[in-house]
């Protein structure tokens, strides 16, 4: 099995940490908690565990930031017991070639792509007897019991030629989907997650913070679900300008003059405060912020109209600092999600990949154009780089294990 990893190894991620703004690719190095590994294939850990060979796997910003040790351990999820190893690679689709004998949802040859395998244990791969509310009701990815340490876990990922998997974690493509809509299938997903957290009315305005892949997929999210909102997109490279129009959105900020553009297009009156402290009245209805950072979450919140909605699609794991005064001085409210789970959509409750995937069929969801890059596994770093830095002109970089 090959695949590349990262090991919970505090000293030397605090090494990386330090030594990384005068070289960035100590991560590469012998000196970082990654590496990339060709270990023994694993045998299935019990009867309902199963492998599968990969075909594609996404680059996603998440495991960039476990790669190049973004991650601070003071955040919330850190202080849960866990895995001391993290495999990198969760927007996979591959093929199941091996099952154990009580495996009853597939067979051999069957096209899978990651369900809950890469956000934690749950009740169901710990085959607990009693699920929690949270599986009960199909949001598997909150699970009450994730740190329980039942059972064994998964080995390998997308970054890699193989994983194995307990069967609740996988979801069976349809044959109609490609490689490569199935492999978007979790993060478009996300995006539509994002989105029903915080539905806009037709006539809203709504602000995409952030173009990358998630941000994109916000934007097309919007155009299916709401397709009366009015949708201003803030793109930084020319790509993800281009994208953003292509797939729905009506304005674009490319100069990251957020308020001014507030201003011009939700009539908001904007107010400069000492320091330069920024805030606007009025303002955007619904922003979605798909970047996460401390800047990007305070500037949401200054930049939402009073009873509005800033939703974080974004994920940096760090704490921040960040100026709260707009959600009890303008009512805002701010809405977190993780991965997807179970939607309610139209007076049912719908797996958020069995509706994503719908969108998909119907040609509301789209796939073409945002697959910019393919790399073989042994071109791992120059992979890495180009999604690393979106000048590339990268959108979706993939790895490719196809012949």
């Amino acid at each position: 099995m090959q695949a590349i990893y990262v090991d919970k190894q505090i000293p030397r991620m605090l090494l990386v940490k330090a030594i990384k703004p005068l070289w960035r690719d100590v991560v590469f190095s012998p000196l970082s908690p990654a590496r990339f590994a060709h270990l023994p294939d694993p045998p299935l850990p019990g009867p309902r565990w199963l492998r599968v060979r990969n075909r594609l796997c996404g680059i996603c910003a998440s495991d960039l930031s476990l790669l190049y040790v973004d991650a601070d351990p003071r955040i919330g999820p850190a202080a849960l017991p866990g895995n001391q190893r993290f495999y990198l690679g969760h927007e996979a689709v591959g093929v199941v070639s091996e099952v154990g004998a009580g495996v009853q949802a597939f067979r051999p040859g069957d096209r899978v792509i990651m369900d809950t395998r890469f956000q934690g244990a749950t009740c169901l791969s710990q085959e607990l007897d009693t699920l929690c509310p949270h599986c009960q009701a199909g949001n598997h990815s909150l699970c009450e019991n994730a740190s329980l340490g039942r059972g064994p876990r998964g080995a390998g990922g997308g970054w890699g030629d193989s994983f194995t998997a307990h069967e609740s974690e996988l979801y069976a493509i349809p044959p109609d989907l490609s490689d490569e809509e199935a492999m978007m299938v979790e993060p478009m997903a996300v995006a539509v997650r994002t989105l029903l957290k915080r539905l806009p009315a037709p006539g809203q305005h709504v602000l995409v913070l952030g173009s990358g892949i998630i941000g994109l997929n916000v934007i097309q999210a919007a155009r299916a679900l709401a397709p009366g909102c009015h949708i201003t997109a803030a793109a930084r490279y020319p790509q993800q300008q281009e994208m953003a129009r292509r797939l729905g959105s009506q304005e674009i900020v490319a100069d990251g003059d957020l308020f001014a553009a507030a201003a011009r297009i939700t009539a908001a009156q904007v107010y400069t405060g000492l320091l330069g402290s920024r805030m606007a009245l009025g303002g955007f209805d619904v922003i979605y912020d798909c970047v996460g950072s401390a800047h990007s979450v305070q500037q949401s919140l200054r930049l939402a109209k009073a009873g509005g909605a800033v939703v974080i699609a974004g994920v940096k794991l760090k704490p921040m600092q960040v100026d709260l005064t707009p959600v009890w001085y303008q009512e805002v409210d701010l809405i977190g999600l993780y991965a997807h789970g179970t939607e309610s959509w139209q007076g049912q409750r719908r797996r958020t990949y069995d509706l994503t995937i719908d969108l998909i069929r119907q040609g509301r969801l789209r796939t073409a154009g945002l697959i910019t890059h393919r790399f073989p596994l042994a071109r791992w770093r120059q992979a890495i780089h180009t999604a690393a830095d979106k000048r590339s002109g990268a959108i979706k970089v993939i790895f490719d294990f196809t012949p």
